[in-house]
C-alpha cells in the first residue's frame, strides 16, 4: 500500500500528474483543487496517496493534504454508490468545508451540482455522513482525521456565504477562501478571510 509519494514533476494536467520516484513514473489522478498547487515539471511534490488495486483497475488518487485523502476515503467508504472518480469529481466541484456544511444543512441541491451526482446519490451522502460528523460537537470531541465537524461554527464557510451574498458564483467564492485559508490559516476569523478572498479577487 502506498501511503504518501514523493518525486519529480514529469508531466501535469487539471486532473492528474506524473511523478518519477526512484526511477519509476507513477501516474496520479489529482482533484482540480491538488493539481492548482502542483509545482512545475522538474520540481519535486509530496502527495498523500489512496491507490485501489483490482483485477481490473489499478489507479493512484493523490492529495495535497491528509485531511482531503482522509475525507475522500470517507467518501467512497461510508456512502453507497459513491466510488473514486465521483468522490473525485465532488472533491474538485468543492471544498471539504463546503461539503460539510452541505451535508450538515442537508442542502442536496448544492452537492447535486457535481457531474456525476443525481438527487439521491446526494441525498445518500447527506444521510450517510452526517451521523459521521454532527454528533462529535455534541461531546466537544474533534472530528476524526482532523475533519471539520458539520455542526461548529465553520468561518470558513461563513466567508463563502458571505461572498456568495455579494453576488459571486458559489465555486469562485469556495475557490478564493481557500486561498485565503491558505494564506491566512483556518483558525483566522471570517472577516480576516472575507478581506484576503476580496482583495485577492
Amino acid at each position: 500500500m502506498i501511503s504518501i509519494l514523493q518525486g519529480e514533476v514529469i508531466e501535469a494536467t487539471p486532473l492528474s500528474v506524473v511523478v518519477d520516484a526512484g526511477g519509476v513514473g507513477y501516474e496520479v489522478s489529482v482533484p482540480v483543487s491538488t493539481a492548482e498547487k502542483i509545482p512545475p515539471v522538474g520540481r519535486r511534490v509530496k502527495l498523500y496517496i489512496h491507490d485501489v488495486y483490482r483485477e481490473d483497475d489499478q489507479a493512484l488518487y493523490g492529495f495535497s493534504t491528509r485531511e482531503e485523502r482522509d475525507f475522500f476515503r470517507m467518501l467512497i467508504d461510508k456512502v453507497s454508490g459513491i466510488g473514486p472518480r465521483t468522490a473525485l469529481a465532488l472533491l474538485s466541484k468543492l471544498s471539504i468545508a463546503m461539503i460539510t456544511s452541505a451535508v450538515a444543512a442537508g442542502d442536496t441541491g448544492l452537492l447535486a451540482k457535481t457531474p456525476g451526482i443525481g438527487k439521491k446519490t446526494a441525498e445518500r451522502i447527506v444521510i450517510e455522513l452526517r451521523d459521521k460528523m454532527v454528533p462529535l460537537t455534541a461531546h466537544n470531541a474533534a472530528a476524526p482525521s482532523g475533519l471539520p465537524s458539520a455542526a461548529a461554527p465553520n468561518p470558513v464557510v461563513d466567508a463563502i456565504n458571505a461572498l456568495v451574498a455579494l453576488g459571486y458564483n458559489l465555486e469562485v467564492a469556495d475557490k478564493a477562501v481557500q486561498k485565503a485559508v491558505a494564506k491566512l490559516g483556518r483558525e483566522a476569523p471570517t472577516e480576516a478571510l472575507l478581506k484576503a478572498a476580496l482583495s485577492a479577487g
